[in-house]
């Protein structure tokens, strides 16, 4: 019988396993042999996964795969991807492999800020508060030293600390609006461990401040925290060649294919209903690197979303135009990343996927997935507007739906014969694999 349960995260992996397992599986003795098979043999290894969370009972596999021949910036990269949708790795193979012919990836780092706040209540003169915070600057400074004294060695730190009135949106609602500098590391708790001393040095200051009246002395800090939306740790990628030299095996028509593809483009631009889907493409791409390098997709979506809506509207990440016949096709992406600190000095397939590619800076990776992310935009699109998006993806789940249904080997064969020459769908495999076993 399913319910509560008091002290769950006390006990051990295997009661944690036994309660599920008697809980929601009516003690299936094959449920826990399938929990326990994903376990790691070495113990050490199963240690660490284990205390990467709490509650840990397995271990949740996704394919790590690997696109090769991407050219970016004149050097050649394989590319780590971990993710489990059919063809995304080939796609993105697919397009490294047609513009390494055509010159190869260009990319840009525009910026590499990242923010935090500290938001608060102030019931008082703005004019006051003002005096203040410019008063006690060099105090935040002061303060965080202790923090920021090993990043600043490495050129990092804090940037800039700005007093933001917010007042019109929420009653006495103001904040610091603090930058930063992290390097190498995604900085998450860096940023949040300076942000909760500003908050502290504020709160203590404004007790002694004697231009304040008692109630503005009585600074109410809300919370501190980092934002996800850094749209100054900005990155470009982009691709451009002649139109004729777009011409290749699927492309008999270039210039055809590069207006129908500019379109395409901008209709992802001006509508938001193909954007979404349009830019989730593109996070295909972007997520799979992002997983295999140890940082945190979710925080990426965030803020890689919010930029996409930063004018009011969602739109395109991408853009694409022809210029005195030259194709052009680019994105702009805010990522904050890491190569140290986190999963990335834990994991052993994270190192292994900064080993491949080549111990990256941040910015070195912030390139590498902003590419990844428009390799998989590109290939889509393309096939969008020439075969059509099923042909290969419905291949390439082909795979997915023969291991459903058990296929044996001369099953396979015979299926994956068949559809070399016709439509691939869930119901006309299913059809086949049924008049195969009768």
């Amino acid at each position: 019988m399913t319910g509560s349960i008091n002290g769950f995260s006390k006990r051990s992996k295997q009661e944690k396993i036994d309660w599920i397992v008697s809980a929601y599986f009516n003690n299936d003795c094959n449920i826990t042999d399938l929990i326990t098979q994903y376990w790691n043999t070495d113990e050490e290894l199963q240690k660490l996964h284990d205390e990467f969370i709490e509650n840990t009972i397995s271990n949740f596999y996704l394919p790590f795969g690997v696109a090769p021949n991407f050219l970016i910036n004149n050097k050649w990269y394989t590319v780590p991807m971990v993710i489990e949708e059919s063809s995304v790795v080939a796609a993105a193979s697919k397009a490294a492999k047609f513009w390494s012919e055509r010159g190869g990836f260009k990319t840009t780092i525009l910026g590499t800020e990242k923010i935090g706040q500290v938001h608060f209540i102030y019931k008082g003169e703005k004019q006051r508060l003002v005096d203040f915070i410019e008063s006690i600057h060099p105090l935040f400074l002061e303060d965080t030293h202790s923090i920021t004294q090993n990043m600043q060695k490495r050129g990092g730190g804090i940037l800039a600390i700005q007093l933001k009135d917010k007042t019109s949106e929420m009653e006495n609602y103001y904040q610091l609006h603090v930058t930063f500098e992290t390097k190498d590391s995604m900085g998450a708790n860096f940023i949040n461990s300076c942000l909760e001393q500003i908050a502290s040095t504020l709160k203590q200051q404004a007790v002694s401040y004697n231009s304040f009246t008692e109630e503005e002395k009585k600074i109410d800090v809300v919370m501190s925290i980092l934002s996800n939306y850094v749209p100054n740790c900005l990155v470009r990628a982009e691709v451009s060649c002649p139109v004729e030299d777009l011409r290749g095996k699927d492309i008999v028509n270039p210039t055809l294919f590069a207006e129908k593809f500019v379109q395409a483009v901008r209709i992802a631009e001006i509508e938001p209903y193909r954007a979404v889907t349009h830019n989730k493409g593109i996070m295909n791409g972007v997520d799979a690197v992002v997983v295999a390098t140890g940082n945190d997709f979710r925080a990426i979506e965030a803020g890689v979303h919010a930029y996409a809506a930063r004018d009011g509207k969602y739109r395109s990440l991408s853009h694409a135009l022809i210029e005195d016949g030259i194709f052009k096709f680019w994105i702009d992406l805010p990522l904050a990343v890491g190569t140290v600190g986190g999963l990335t000095s834990l994991h052993p397939m994270v190192k292994i996927a900064l080993q491949m590619l080549q111990k990256p800076s941040a910015q070195e990776l912030m390139q590498i997935i902003a590419v990844a992310g428009l390799a998989q935009n590109f290939a889509a699109v393309k096939s969008l507007t020439t075969t059509g998006i099923q042909q290969g993806h419905m291949k390439m789940h082909l795979m997915n739906i023969l291991n459903q249904f058990k296929a044996t080997d001369v099953e396979r064969s015979k299926v994956v014969a068949h559809f070399e020459k016709n439509i691939v769908s869930h119901s006309a495999v299913v059809e086949l694999l049924e008049s195969l076993r009768k």
